[in-house]
């Protein structure tokens, strides 16, 4: 099954690339699901960061992932087929 169409929620998301230099660097478990935002409890603490502006990886995998191709609701996502470069 591919990243793209996997549940993310329980997963360690990592932040390697993003608009706001501020969230480079930046992980933790992924709590909930939006269609434009993921929420990432850090720290004990609930951070809600837009998809669009961030690329990250998943569960320490090689794949990265880039937040703007995937807005879409979470129950839409899994089910959609991606075609890869």
């Amino acid at each position: 099954m591919s990243l793209y169409n996997s549940t993310w929620i329980g997963s360690t998301m990592n932040i390697v690339e993003s608009n706001d230099p501020t969230l480079i660097g930046r992980s933790g478990l992924v709590m909930d699901e939006t269609k434009n935002t993921l929420v990432m409890l850090e720290n004990d603490a609930c951070v809600r960061i837009g998809k669009s502006s961030i690329t990250f990886t998943l569960d320490g995998s090689d794949a990265v992932v880039q937040g703007a191709l995937v807005g879409q609701r979470p129950e839409d996502r899994t089910n959609r087929k991606y075609r890869m470069a």
